[in-house]
């Protein structure tokens, strides 16, 4: 199948909200990493997001210029042209962008996809994320109105992060505090200021003390509960049962009853990036060590070009990186939900 239309990727927020169940969101920095996504969500039968983060997106673009709308956008054409090859629906969105980035990714980006629609097209990108975290609420907002109408004329659904996701992830990091829980009040104000759907879709990054990355035992308290806290508040006042499409981050890490819980109060995409990096690069790691005598040329003999050959080890990165995302696929629920 292609890369989701707009109206295919309604669907799939609309068929997991309602059937309480989420779409991974992968992160990926090269062909390869795509591959592997595809591919896990092929084997799961379940439709799914690919994601490029600011960082990840300067990575394609190459290290002699490191431009991250060139890396984002080859990247994107590409798999607009393998993914038809896989036979399940994949929307492709743009990770966090903090404030001092947005004129050099996400903006750009969406002029691409305005210019493409206004062409009788369909956009890039399915939809873009805006981090204002860093920033006031009221900035956060005032910016992401702004975003939000240029997403609107691309046919592109906004993702906006309202409070902080704590650690670190391409530079931007917050403290690991009571800062990470959204209040009722944080979500009366984005409703106020973003409506609840009639200017334009977005999904909401709520925070319920997200962490990026991956921590021991303790470190990180998570409080899915919380969204259900802030649906019903926004619904109390606006007249609206479940406003909000809800995105998880920092997943990596978390227990099945958190992510259950999670689904249950209304989250339709769950960002998943430190454990499929793990799972691409662990083989990569054995097969070196197992092979160290091939992969170099030790005491001035040849080496074993089969087993330095990136084809080699590439391979078994790709099949480990697919599985981690079809168990991800069965954590949120959504293998075997693809539409047919």
């Amino acid at each position: 199948m292609p890369i989701a239309t707009p109206e295919v990727y309604n669907e799939m927020l609309d068929r997991a909200k309602a059937g309480k169940f989420a779409y991974p969101a992968i992160n990926v920095t090269s062909t390869q990493t795509l591959h592997a996504a595809l591919r896990g969500f092929a084997e799961a039968e379940s439709d799914g997001i690919v994601q490029i983060s600011t960082g990840g997106a300067e990575f394609l673009g190459g290290q002699y210029s490191k431009d991250m709308v060139s890396g984002a956008v080859a990247l994107a054409e590409f798999a607009h042209i393998v993914a038809e090859k896989y036979p399940v629906n994949i929307a492709l969105h743009t990770d966090h962008c903090p404030k001092d980035k947005l004129d050099g990714y996400v903006r750009p980006l969406l002029a691409i996809s305005e210019e493409r629609v206004k062409a009788g097209r369909n956009p890039l990108f399915q939809s873009h994320m805006w981090d204002g975290s860093a920033e006031t609420l009221a900035d956060n907002l005032a910016i992401a109105q702004e975003l939000l109408e240029q997403a609107r004329r691309a046919n592109i659904i906004l993702e906006v992060e309202i409070t902080p996701t704590g650690g670190e992830e391409d530079g931007v990091s917050h403290e690991i505090n009571d800062s990470l829980y959204t209040t009722v009040d944080d979500a009366i104000r984005t409703a106020e200021a973003l409506g609840l759907g009639e200017k334009g879709r977005y999904l909401l990054a709520a925070s319920f003390g997200n962490v990026h990355g991956v921590y021991k035992p303790g470190n990180v308290v998570l409080r899915p509960e919380l969204l259900k806290e802030l649906n019903e508040g926004v619904a109390a006042k606006f007249g609206k049962a479940s406003p909000f499409d809800f995105v998880f981050h920092g997943g990596s890490g978390s227990t099945e009853q958190e992510i259950l819980t999670a689904l249950e109060n209304g989250v339709v995409k769950m960002n998943l990036d430190t454990d499929t990096q793990y799972a691409f690069t662990r083989p990569v790691a054995a097969h070196m060590f197992q092979n160290y005598d091939g992969v170099l040329k030790v005491d001035g003999e040849v080496g074993n070009k089969k087993a330095y050959d990136p084809r080699t080890w590439g391979k078994l990165a790709e099949a480990s990186m697919a599985a981690r995302v079809l168990e991800a696929t069965k954590n949120l629920r959504s293998a075997g939900n693809k539409i047919k």
